[in-house]
């Protein structure tokens, strides 16, 4: 999908991508597709009530920072630490990494370039929890795109929780959805005028929409 959005970029660079920006140019895609507007399902925590949610694209974009670092550095109990922000190739090869028992720990070790504990090279195993905890703060606040959540309320009991929003996970199936509405289209108009898929596909949806409300009168 990143691909398709930025069809001038090559893959490669793509990989290199942090996060952030990965997930901007998807929803700015999804927005040139789909609108401004998103509209989804949640479950609330505490009573299982469905919650339908409606907002826009503009409403969970981050301020872009043009000066987001490289790399980062920091210093905690005798040891420090310098790495990068996780990108598209890591979130890939992630999925890729079957059976990992700590996936967020494996992506953090991932993004480290070195690290030392008192002036001598440190095994990444060997760095503490807190440290650890530090350069995940400090990766969000570099990249705030990266990680979007809603804040989400229940009318039925009224809690409160905040949600993940993965754009990745949301655009796909609204394409798969908008994929699977347009071969049904070409079903029932093929079916009825004995048309090819080549023109069905050539008519514009609103003359698409038309013909399948003359079939339904």
């Amino acid at each position: 999908m990143l691909a398709l959005a930025n069809p001038e970029a090559p893959g490669e660079a793509l990989a290199t991508w942090s996060v952030g920006q990965r997930d901007a140019a998807l929803l700015a895609m999804r927005e040139r597709i789909f609108g401004p507007q998103l509209k989804g399902l949640a479950s609330c925590p505490q009573c299982g009530e469905a919650l339908e949610m409606q907002f826009a694209v503009a409403d969970i974009l981050a301020s872009a920072r043009p000066d987001q670092p490289a790399t980062l550095c920091l210093a905690m109990e005798g040891c420090r630490v310098t790495f990068r922000l996780p990108n598209a190739g890591d979130v890939a090869a992630l999925a890729g990494a079957k059976g990992q028992p700590e996936p967020g720990r494996w992506l953090l070790e991932r993004c480290i370039i070195e690290a030392w504990r008192e002036d001598a090279p440190c095994a990444v195993v060997n760095l503490p929890d807190k440290l650890l905890e530090a350069m995940t703060a400090a990766m969000a606040e570099a990249d705030p795109q990266a990680e979007v959540e809603l804040l989400l309320r229940c009318l039925m009991c009224g809690n409160q929780w905040l949600a993940p929003f993965d754009v990745v996970s949301f655009l796909w199936r609204e394409i798969d959805a908008w994929a699977a509405r347009v071969l049904r289209e070409v079903h029932q108009l093929a079916s009825v005028y004995g048309w090819s898929e080549r023109d069905i596909l050539a008519l514009s949806p609103w003359r698409r929409r038309y013909y399948l409300e003359l079939i339904a009168k």
